[in-house]
């Protein structure tokens, strides 16, 4: 008999990436958003327990990333299942670490194990693209992706969704300062210019060029030049308190690149080993708190698993 019950876990994901606004993101190791799903009797989907992080997480199937994702794959699949949710939120909304993303992941990831895999990790992106667009209010899968992929994701264009997987640095190490208050992804991202001089525009498409080029070419002085954002960190930098003097920290403490992760206050620094990012991390920490009471320090590799079954 088939299981009826599944527990995954999935990976906190950076997304934007410096210059790659909406088309680069990776994987990081920890944080993890963790779910079981289980199969009812009663049609229909509900989300029985949240716990961990519960601000902000909207209960209503029609308005939760996970659960609109489901009603997407259940239409696809054209049955009446009961599906039953159980969230473990470990990735704190409004993090800039891709949060609802996860959750938007982890539900049809889990189904689809649950239902012996009707459909590839292509068809699911979409799903979850559709789950996150909830939380956005645009499709964008610079988080979708390397959560459910792993790794180091290029988005090449959409309709449909083109994704490119990038040969990461074995070495390359993120640290992550996380200040503890919340950014909603749908108000940071209308700060953002509609329109950029053409100036501008050659400089952006050049460090996101060379940024894929440093990747992979494991040319971190490349990496370094490249990771200079001309339009998502100068409108996002107002939005956390002594963003420039954290990231001009991590710099001097030997990071190859710092940057917003996401929509923030999340923000990340590239390293080229463990005990690098240990050092940078504890930095930014010191300096941030002149500007924060309270904020985690991660730092991990580059996840190159995506979402796992544990349970």
């Amino acid at each position: 008999m088939k299981p009826k019950s599944i527990k995954v876990i999935v990976p906190a994901t950076v997304s934007n990436v410096g210059p790659g606004f909406d088309i680069m993101g990776f994987a990081i190791n920890t944080p993890i958003e963790e779910m079981v799903l289980r199969l009812i009797d009663k049609p229909g989907i509900k989300i029985s327990r949240v716990t961990g992080d519960k601000n902000g997480l909207p209960l209503d199937i029609k308005k939760n990333t996970a659960t609109v994702a489901l009603k997407h794959m259940i239409s696809m699949l054209n049955i009446n299942l009961g599906i039953e949710l159980e969230i473990r939120k470990k990735i704190i909304s409004g993090s800039g670490l891709g949060s609802s993303a996860a959750s938007a992941v982890a539900a049809p990831f889990a189904l689809n194990e649950l239902l012996g895999k009707p459909f590839s990790k292509h068809e699911l992106m979409e799903f979850a693209l559709l789950g996150e667009k909830i939380a956005s209010g645009s499709i964008h899968a610079d988080n979708v992706a390397p959560c459910l992929f792993g790794g180091f994701i290029l988005i090449r264009g959409y309709n449909p969704t083109d994704i490119v997987q990038l040969s990461s640095p074995k070495n390359l190490y993120c640290t992550i300062l996380h200040p503890q208050f919340e950014i909603k992804t749908s108000e940071a991202r209308k700060l953002i210019k509609r329109n950029y001089s053409l100036k501008d525009v050659i400089t952006q498409t050049g460090n996101a060029a060379g940024l894929v080029t440093g990747i992979l070419k494991s040319d971190y002085k490349l990496i370094k030049r490249s990771l200079n954002d001309l339009i998502a960190e100068p409108a996002r930098a107002k939005l956390i308190p002594g963003f420039y003097e954290i990231k001009n920290a991590a710099m001097e403490s030997g990071a190859i690149g710092c940057s917003i992760s996401g929509s923030g206050p999340a923000i990340f620094a590239f390293s080229t080993s463990e005990k690098d990012g240990r050092k940078i991390g504890s930095v930014m920490k010191k300096v941030s708190s002149k500007y924060f009471k309270k904020s985690n320090v991660y730092v991990s590799s580059i996840n190159t698993d995506g979402p796992k079954v544990i349970g």
